[in-house]
């Protein structure tokens, strides 16, 4: 579940932001905080399993005309598994329906995955005609 990031989780955002490792440096995430609150097209989201749970991390991305591209995804490390990237890709998806997924070069291979695995289901069968 995907809640919009807003001023008031600003030291949570930031805690799980720092698990990345260009975002270590604290003037460096600031600006990147900073550059998802000032500007319309890039949105930051915390993502917890169940609403009233904890938030378990951030997705940050990039809004364009018919993409969203995916610029940051840093979990908890307790969660820190494909499938929950995977939850939280597939909740992103759910908000921006008619908008093609992408990835930056640092999570193409994730994003990739996950294409992957929305198009067969279990069993190995295509199911994008679904």
């Amino acid at each position: 579940m995907l809640t919009k990031y807003k001023n008031d989780y600003a030291k949570i955002a930031m805690g799980f932001l720092s698990f990345i490792p260009d975002l270590k440096d604290i003037d460096h995430l600031k600006t990147e905080l900073t550059l998802y609150t000032a500007d319309n097209s890039h949105v930051l989201y915390l993502y917890r399993e169940a609403p009233g749970a904890d938030f378990e991390g951030v997705v940050g991305a990039e809004l364009g005309k018919d993409y969203v591209m995916v610029r940051h995804l840093s979990l908890s490390p307790a969660v820190r598994s494909e499938t929950t990237q995977f939850a939280v890709l597939r909740d992103l998806c759910a908000e921006y329906p008619d908008k093609k997924l992408m990835g930056t070069m640092d999570n193409a291979s994730l994003i990739a995955a996950y294409q992957k695995y929305r198009k067969e289901d279990h069993d190995g069968a295509d199911v994008s005609a679904e």
